[in-house]
């Protein structure tokens, strides 16, 4: 089984390994990554597949937060498949990876027991005994290195999204005020509603594609971090440090990432000391 996160590596020994040669996007990407080195001196290569994004954004988020977050606190968080579907009978078109095809009736209880266990192993990484960094990365890493959890983890993510996506959609309609991005997501043809983005998208990620840009801001919205992330494609431009959601709110932690195409996401560790300033 491929490690989640690769061990670290200099920044610098990454890139000439990945960007070799003298074509023009190779230099391109040797003078990015001497920029991105002065912030970050090593990166953690992310296994690649279509679950990247929720990977790395999972991977950084326990590593670098100081406590639970307040979602897993909420007394209802297991409840959350019983009462989506009583309220919303195309839910049962959801689809688990492991269980393609099978009906929500006989999956509901599964994302029961996924929201369990993410709660019960999030939990463990924010216990006592992981209050320093080095302890805290240890039990982060045991929790990526076992593959069924592992998946079941990006499920249960996609779900929360569903639910997420789902209240935006409802404060809209009401009139209450919601972010942008929302109506972005919902102004997609093949996402005019919760509906269309369960069968045209979510259900998607992880088996036939990962997430677009408009899910990223979705997936901030969920976990109610700050995702930062280092896009070195689009050095020299505005769009070279990008924040999930533009407008976060003031006690959102920030996780950040560095992509090199906006489809496979890597981690950036040991932010340099002068960038803290």
């Amino acid at each position: 089984y491929k490690l989640s996160a690769a061990p670290e590596m200099d920044i610098m020994e990454y890139c000439g390994k990945e960007w070799k040669g003298n074509t023009p996007t190779a230099k391109r990407m040797r003078k990015v990554s001497e920029a991105v080195s002065q912030k970050f001196a090593s990166i953690r290569r992310v296994r690649g597949d279509n679950y990247c994004a929720l990977r790395a954004t999972m991977f950084q988020s326990l590593s670098q937060a100081t406590q639970l977050p307040s979602w897993l606190q909420d007394e209802d968080f297991t409840m959350l498949p019983e009462n989506l579907l009583s309220k919303y009978d195309w839910i049962k078109q959801w689809q688990l990876k492991q269980n393609l095809g099978r009906k929500m009736e006989e999956i509901s209880g599964e994302i029961k027991e996924y929201l369990i266990l993410l709660r019960k192993k999030v939990g463990k990484v924010f216990m006592e005994e992981h209050k320093g960094p080095i302890e805290k990365q240890e039990a982060c890493d045991k929790l990526f290195k076992n593959e069924e959890q592992e998946y079941s983890l990006y499920e249960v993510l996609k779900f929360l999204m569903l639910n997420t996506a789902i209240e935006l959609y409802n404060d809209d309609k009401n009139g209450r005020r919601v972010p942008v991005f929302s109506w972005l997501l919902f102004a997609w043809d093949t996402c005019r509603n919760p509906c269309q983005l369960m069968h045209n998208h979510l259900n998607h990620i992880g088996h036939s594609g990962g997430l677009e840009q408009v899910e990223m801001f979705l997936l901030a919205y969920t976990l109610q971090y700050t995702i930062e992330v280092y896009r070195l494609y689009k050095y020299s431009t505005d769009e070279f440090v990008t924040l999930y959601p533009n407008d976060p709110e003031e006690d959102w932690p920030v996780v950040t990432l560095i992509t090199e195409d906006d489809r496979h996401y890597n981690i950036p560790v040991r932010m340099c000391q002068e960038t803290v300033l």
